[in-house]
């Protein structure tokens, strides 16, 4: 599991992650969010996880 912050909103497993804000999602799926600038790997230190 990976912490990414988002860039966009969207759903995800039937949640909606909004933009600007930290989950925790599985690797695969934030490596591929990264690499789409859908979202930005987040710093350990942001612990808003919702």
């Amino acid at each position: 599991m990976l912490k990414v912050k988002m860039n966009v909103q969207t759903a995800y497993h039937g949640d909606l992650l909004r933009a600007g804000k930290v989950y925790e999602v599985d690797e695969t799926t934030a490596e591929r969010w990264i690499a789409s600038k859908l979202a930005e790997k987040a710093e350990e230190a942001d612990d808003q996880t919702n």
